[in-house]
């Protein structure tokens, strides 16, 4: 058995190396690195591939995040609800722009945003929600944008860890561009920002990223914002930054794009391997839910371990050779970083538990049946 890895990406590329070495080759030939034909195809294709209207790629995610809220032209000590258990790039974007994040509590089984507590948290001065689409499960958008219809507020979707899922609408209305009885993760909101860090499931071999709109305004507004604010050459209309992806990631990720349905399939099948495997153990550990208004296509694999034994668990699969994660030991009121800036929307308990529980077990595309064998059967010793 190969030596088990978190996310075996030289594995990946070993299998995809004629067309990944040509796709760099190519562009290393070309001496056009910045803002060329790679980059303009890859827009075209990801837009195809995401059924997004426009598509402005970036230098990483969280500068998409940071782009999109500049677009909304928001104003210092506005207030953007975040969820309080994820990464801290959204509330990290609200805050440099002297935005107030407001942290609120997630669902206990998908790890997104409590739907039910962001109405709660909605103040005088809430103008926009980030649902963050945690470990490839989509939050409830369909309710999510009925309340932001209601208040006038603007939808940033962080789509960085959940490319490719589907969400399907209950009432098969979608109230942007109405009457849609699914659309993907990403482009249901007013903007959805993308990452392809290399460990995400369209990654390229650096930072690149991307953001998503429907709406032309916003698209040219993004797209000015991503290159100085210029409208044109040396014409800068807004305050903008220099967000850019550069031709070598989008060529790699030209070639990722094409097997994006494989690598969301292998991941899946995975998934459905260690569900029927673990299945067993449901008193000791709860597995990752799938939700029934999307698909999953599980950037991690996320269980939650019972009776406070998460740290001994991982302790045990680590002498066994076994990598894990903890994703995520903090939530966001809890990081020095944010605990004077963040309003507390409510009770945090689901977000603080879940800091204490959540285990990620290896998850990637290249992960072979033996080794998940050898995962399950170690997980069962531990409980014997």
């Amino acid at each position: 058995m190969n030596p088990i890895q978190m996310v075996d990406l030289t594995g990946q590329y070993t299998r995809l190396q004629a067309e990944m070495d040509e796709a760099i080759l190519s562009t290393a030939r070309s001496g056009q690195y910045i803002n060329g034909e790679p980059v303009q195809r890859f827009s075209e294709e990801l837009a195809c591939f995401t059924g997004s209207g426009y598509v402005i790629p970036c230098g990483n995610g969280t500068d998409a995040l940071q782009i999109a809220l500049m677009a909304l032209d928001l104003n210092p000590g506005d207030e953007v609800i975040v969820p309080a258990f994820t990464y801290a790039a959204a509330a990290e974007a609200v805050a440099l722009l002297r935005l107030i994040p407001v942290a609120v509590d997630v669902d206990p089984h998908s790890f997104n945003i409590d739907v039910e507590k962001i109405r709660a948290a909605i103040s005088s001065k809430t103008r926009a929600i980030i649902p963050v689409h945690l470990f490839g499960q989509t939050a409830d958008m369909e309710p999510i944008m009925q309340i932001a219809f209601e208040y006038g507020l603007y939808v940033l979707e962080d789509n960085a860890q959940n490319i490719g899922s589907i969400y399907n609408f209950n009432k098969n209305i979608d109230l942007i561009n109405n009457s849609i009885p699914e659309k993907q993760a990403g482009t249901i909101g007013h903007i959805g920002t993308l990452s392809f860090f290399p460990t995400k499931n369209l990654g390229c071999y650096g930072d690149g990223g991307a953001i998503l709109t429907g709406d032309e305004a916003l698209a040219k507004k993004l797209k000015m914002i991503a290159i100085h604010g210029q409208s044109g050459k040396y014409v800068h209309e807004v305050i903008g930054c220099n967000s850019r992806l550069d031709n070598l990631q989008a060529a790699i990720l030209r070639v990722k794009l094409r097997h994006l349905n494989d690598f969301t399939r292998r991941r899946q099948e995975a998934a459905s391997f260690y569900r029927e495997g673990l299945s067993p153990l449901a008193e000791f550990i709860e597995l990752p839910q799938e939700m029934s208004y999307s698909t999953h296509v599980y950037n991690q694999f996320t269980i939650q371990v019972k009776d406070s034994r998460r740290d001994e668990l991982q302790a045990y699969l680590k002498k066994q050779g076994i990598p894990t994660i903890v994703y995520y030991p903090y939530s966001l009121h809890q990081q020095p970083a944010f605990r004077e800036i963040t309003r507390i929307g409510g009770d945090l308990s689901v977000s603080e538990r879940l800091c204490r529980t959540v285990l990620s077990l290896p998850m990637h595309t290249e992960l072979e049946r033996e080794q998940q064998e050898y995962i399950i059967r170690q997980l069962k010793h531990f409980y014997e």
